[in-house]
């Protein structure tokens, strides 16, 4: 069964399981004392922290390992902060991060600090501008990720630490989708990844914090890992997560060249194959593995599941798979379609038949999933009124954007169509099933139950 998940954790690398395996053995002791087992497990824990140290592009003193990604950023966006307290307590982050940085961010603001998000353009990348003008004398702290989690969007990093090095600002980068890829571009101050997305073994993370950075940890210390990381060290799965990201580095080159051709077909095919589909993400500057697209009219819950059945297993961020009830914030930011969205990452080792099978199969599953819920290519209708409107209250992603396509063709063209609707993820859709189509996007008034988005018919 092709697993096409790997932005979420990828499978565990052939060399993490050896590392694992002979570190359990050798490095069970505690690497603080003195005798023999205790230097022989320092030993390792020395050498996974000098290889991991050499991946990222520091110095050994300047990383720790932590229990896992977020606890890497949670740890260094507080500690920075606090270091930092007397310049201010402003943050930057942009407006696509993980949700680690975002929670870190909301829990700074709970506290009483101050957060600035920098918005993102259609393809989900930021502007240094945007930072620029973000930062101020009072600014702690600047975040930005290195590549997007959902989309695969390259940031631009360097530029955007150049911003903040001219302004004397310190700039976290959330490395954890790239770090596999290749070394994070130079200038950042805090640097912090997880070993689960790169085929290392979960539960380790990487904080990585250049000397000269102001950082005082929020938690109480002990001597281990600078402080930073307090409590014993899981020393073989850290060595087993800096052994797996040396040897797939080592082949990272040559299989990102390989994948990015089996996703830039994904991305070709799925336009011509799946109707009324967007891809979305920037499509030169991206993750040479990762590819997203949104189907008008379908359930996004529903359709993962029959991908699943048909033996292929997928990521989205429609809000149909979750219990929120609201789009994915990094396709709400992007201002581009969620409904019916599926994300594919793919793992080292794909084939092009298995991208081929997959891309066999799309095109039926999406069919089905759209009769399912009764979106057949209905026959023309003559225009009943210069203006409908349609009540979509109680329904639920993707129905009122299925009732808005229904009722458009009893307009003529200049005419409106208004969708009542109460559900949140409408807002999204609405204009971008209207940029889609064709159509103009009016904007959105108060509603009695809910909100009234007016369509202008233009074909």
């Amino acid at each position: 069964m092709p697993y096409f998940d790997t932005a979420s954790a990828a499978p565990l690398h052939p060399v993490a399981r050896q590392a694992l395996q002979a570190a359990l053995d050798e490095g069970w002791a505690d690497p603080a004392r003195l005798y023999r087992e205790g230097r022989r497990a320092r030993l390792l824990l020395d050498a996974a922290r000098e290889a991991a140290a050499e991946a990222v592009g520091c110095r050994a003193d300047e990383l720790s390992f932590t229990p896992s990604g977020t606890h890497a950023v949670h740890t260094g966006v507080a500690g920075v902060l606090a270091g930092r307290r007397r310049v201010g307590g402003h943050l930057v982050v942009s407006a696509v991060e993980h949700s680690s940085v975002l929670q870190a961010a909301q829990a700074h603001g709970a506290a009483g600090g101050t957060v600035t998000q920098v918005p993102v353009d259609r393809l989900g990348a930021v502007s240094p501008d945007g930072y620029a003008d973000a930062l101020g004398p009072g600014t702690a702290l600047a975040c930005l990720q290195s590549a997007n989690h959902e989309v695969g969007t390259v940031q631009p990093v360097a530029e955007v630490a150049g911003v903040c090095a001219e302004a004397g600002v310190p700039l976290l980068v959330d490395a954890a989708q790239s770090l596999g890829w290749g070394r994070v571009p130079q200038g950042w101050s805090v640097l912090t990844a997880s070993a689960h997305k790169w085929g290392g073994p979960p539960g380790v993370g990487l904080l990585a914090v250049r000397k000269g950075v102001r950082f005082a940890p929020q938690h109480p210390s002990d001597e281990r890992e600078s402080g930073r990381s307090p409590g014993f060290v899981n020393l073989p799965a850290a060595v087993a997560a800096a052994a797996s990201l040396r040897a797939v580095r080592a082949e990272a080159d040559a299989e990102a060249a390989r994948l990015r051709v089996l996703v830039d077909r994904i991305r070709r095919r799925v336009a011509r194959l799946v109707p009324d589909v967007e891809v979305v993400g920037d499509p030169d500057r991206r993750l040479p593995h990762l590819v997203t697209f949104s189907c008008l009219y379908v359930d996004g819950e529903t359709l993962l599941h029959e991908l699943d059945r048909a033996g292929y297993s997928v990521s989205s961020g429609s809000s149909c798979t979750s219990s929120t009830l609201t789009p994915s914030h990094v396709l709400r930011a992007m201002g581009v379609l969620s409904e019916g969205n599926v994300r594919v990452a793919l793992p080292p080792g794909t084939s092009a038949d298995e991208v081929n099978g997959f891309l066999e199969v799309l095109p039926g599953v999406v069919a089905g999933v759209r009769e399912k819920l009764g979106v057949t290519q209905a026959p023309p209708v003559a225009p009943v009124a210069d203006s409908v409107e349609v009540d979509a209250l109680g329904l639920r992603c993707p129905q009122p954007v299925i009732e808005l396509a229904r009722s458009i063709g009893r307009v003529p063209v200049g005419g409106t169509v208004t969708v009542l609707s109460d559900d949140e993820v409408a807002r999204l859709d609405v204009p971008a099933w209207c940029a889609m189509r064709g159509h103009a996007y009016l904007g959105e008034a108060p509603h009695p139950r809910g909100t009234a988005y007016t369509v202008r018919r233009l074909v």
